[in-house]
């Protein structure tokens, strides 16, 4: 095989893969990440067979291998993340709990306003219930390491805000650890002001930078 053929496959890859898991995708079909999964991880088997490969039919017969494998692979994930993400958006009793299912890994977004009072890495009584639950789903699901990560808005110094967020996503791990998830999944960490997903320049993006990210990935 030439090299121009392998970064072809390669591209087409990319552009395939970016069109199977885009969440900005609007559907009702309940098994649609399971669905890209198993269309992303047979692209992917595939090129991975054909590159690996020799010539003719060798190189065929492992092209084919590689879909079935990596279809297979794909489709077991995303069904699992559709599972844990319906019984989560189920079981949650507070509705501003977002599950965000972006194909390959999940984000469980928790607003500050709900999680701290103002300044503080204090969780608050009302939201432990929810956050068992989570304990639970994660429990269940044993496949997968979690990153919990602590962001805040621009108020005050970088410095402040940086170990409040901090301090936040070491207060929601250590309630998942005693919950029952096992400390070696998890991975606490926090970015401060430097990941907003809204303008700082109104009190309504300013409340959706607070906040606490719980993203979960599959391992495999």
């Amino acid at each position: 095989m030439t090299l121009a053929r392998p970064l072809l496959l390669v591209s087409a890859t990319a552009l395939a893969l970016a069109a199977c898991t885009s969440p900005d995708v609007a559907t009702d079909d309940p098994r649609t990440r399971t669905k890209q999964g198993a269309v992303a991880g047979g692209i992917l088997g595939g090129l991975l067979g054909v590159m690996s490969s020799g010539d003719g039919g060798e190189r065929t017969r492992a092209a084919l291998a590689g879909t079935v494998i990596g279809a297979g692979v794909g489709a077991a994930i995303g069904y699992s993340l559709d599972q844990q993400a319906a019984e989560l958006q189920r079981d949650f009793g507070d509705q501003r709990i977002s599950i965000i299912n972006n194909g390959d890994h999940l984000v469980v977004r928790m607003p500050q306003e709900i999680l701290f009072d103002i300044d503080s890495a204090g969780v608050k009584p009302g939201l432990r219930a929810d956050l068992q639950v989570l304990a639970g789903s994660l429990q269940k699901y044993p496949g997968s390491t979690v990153q919990v990560i602590g962001h805040t808005d621009n108020t005050g110094s970088a410095a402040h805000n940086q170990d409040l967020s901090e301090r936040r996503a070491g207060a929601v791990t250590s309630i998942l650890i005693g919950a029952g998830v096992a400390a070696g999944r998890l991975q606490s960490f926090g970015v401060g002001e430097d990941q907003p997903i809204a303008t700082n320049l109104t009190p309504e993006g300013r409340a959706l930078n607070r906040r606490v990210d719980i993203t979960i990935r599959p391992n495999g």
